[in-house]
């Protein structure tokens, strides 16, 4: 079967593009621009062109006829019409997201699927389940929403009983699983033009909690959620001596580290004692708070929420916090700017970005920085900025001084992490 991704470089369809291609199906596919994520894809084997035409997908079916057209969601979301979508439709080639896809993977490979679902925090814990497996010798197939130093992105292992999976709630890709195991990480709302209201993200939540066959998550969330311990849920209480013997930076990963070790725990009958031991030494997933140079780091932070925790991590290491933020989305900014208040209270200072723009109402008003710094408290010391040279030499002159530098960025190709990526390769040349 020959698969076709549209939207490859995403978060979502990299991995599986990866998966379907060791699981042994013909993969190609497109990008509407390139990107680190691209540039990954090819150097393991996977065919792709940048742009989306009908010509350029045409000319890849007539080289070998395509089966099944997987898109992404941002890829609909931007355009319904997009040439590929009609290329298909007029060939008679089946279309799908990729939930369908990897369901069909699942069931022809007889995988039982761990997922790991959440606000915040889902790469980490997913990237941390795996890391547990591989350190136990234990074969595991998987999917990761951001590079690892110790696997692929996504991979299949012909030998693994599991699949352990970065399930999202966007588009409601989750609810479209059956989990043997769910593992909940930190629960907040977001995707506001998918879910309203807030009761209609705690919904989505409780729908696919009900989907799954056990389901391990904090009291804290349990209650933000409105359910109780049961036979399938497995409520953890929000600190005992396993969390508080797990030294690793940022109470959240702490946390996230905690929830994960009791599933692998009961799951694999190894005590969480050895399981801490492991996971102590969890080298850590691309973009969360990974260092790019000597104090600077960047991070995928950008939800109140996130940024909070990312802030207290910061912390941990130094009294001298210097945040360089772009929001993810303008339409995100319309619901969050309230949020904001005293979240960079303790940083020495902030400089704002312009949001990253991706899937955007045309009836919204982009906000600028300036107009989302007054949503801050007086005490936080932002200004408005843009990425150019004048920045750089900045965040230079941050670090060679000692401060930490964050770039905390959601945005995918030529985002703000992307481009603080190219300025320390140029500055290496």
């Amino acid at each position: 079967m020959h698969i076709y991704f549209s939207g490859i470089g995403g978060a979502g369809l990299c991995p599986l593009a990866l998966i379907a291609h060791q699981a042994g199906f013909t993969v190609s596919g497109s990008d509407a621009k390139q990107s680190q994520y691209t540039d990954y894809l090819q150097k393991n084997g996977i065919q792709l062109h940048i742009g989306q035409s009908a010509d350029q997908i045409a000319a890849e079916h007539a080289k070998n006829p395509i089966d099944w057209v997987v898109f992404s969601s941002a890829v609909f979301i931007t355009n319904p019409r997009n040439p590929e979508f009609i290329f298909a439709e007029t060939n008679g080639i089946k279309t799908s997201k990729r939930d369908a896809c990897l369901n069909m993977i699942l069931g022809e490979k007889k995988l039982k699927l761990i997922a790991i679902a959440g606000t915040h925090g889902k790469t980490t814990t997913t990237a941390m389940v795996v890391w547990l497996f591989k350190e136990l010798k234990i074969p595991i197939s998987y999917s990761v929403g951001a590079k690892i130093s110790f696997g692929p992105m996504g991979e299949y292992d012909p030998n693994s009983e599991y699949f352990v999976y970065e399930c999202d709630e966007f588009d409601r890709n989750f609810l479209s699983f059956k989990p043997f195991i769910d593992i909940i990480t930190v629960v907040d709302w977001d995707h506001h033009e998918i879910y309203p209201t807030r009761s209609e993200y705690k919904q989505a939540f409780k729908d696919f909690i009900a989907k799954s066959r056990q389901t391990y998550l904090f009291a804290k969330d349990a209650e933000y959620l409105s359910i109780g311990p049961s036979q399938s849920v497995s409520v953890l209480p929000n600190t005992d001596e396993t969390l508080e013997n797990i030294m690793l930076a940022g109470l959240q990963n702490r946390q996230n580290a905690r929830v994960a070790i009791e599933a692998i725990s009961r799951l694999t009958g190894k005590t969480c004692v050895d399981l801490i031991e492991i996971a102590r030494k969890f080298p850590g997933s691309s973009r969360r708070f990974e260092r790019l140079a000597n104090n600077i780091y960047t991070d995928y932070a950008h939800t109140p929420e996130e940024i909070r925790a990312t802030m207290e991590m910061a912390q941990e290491l130094s009294d001298k916090i210097v945040v360089v933020y772009e929001p993810l989305t303008d339409r995100r900014q319309h619901y969050m700017k309230n949020l904001y208040t005293n979240v960079f209270e303790s940083a020495k200072k902030v400089y704002w970005l312009p949001s990253y723009l991706a899937r955007e109402d045309p009836n919204q008003t982009i906000l600028t920085p300036s107009d989302l710094i007054t949503y801050l408290s007086k005490n936080t010391p932002a200004v408005a900025a843009k990425r150019d040279k004048e920045l750089w030499d900045n965040i230079l002159v941050h670090a060679n001084t000692g401060d930490l530098v964050i770039c905390m960025a959601g945005g995918g190709g030529d985002s703000l992490d992307e481009w603080a990526r190219q300025e320390l390769t140029n500055k290496a040349k």
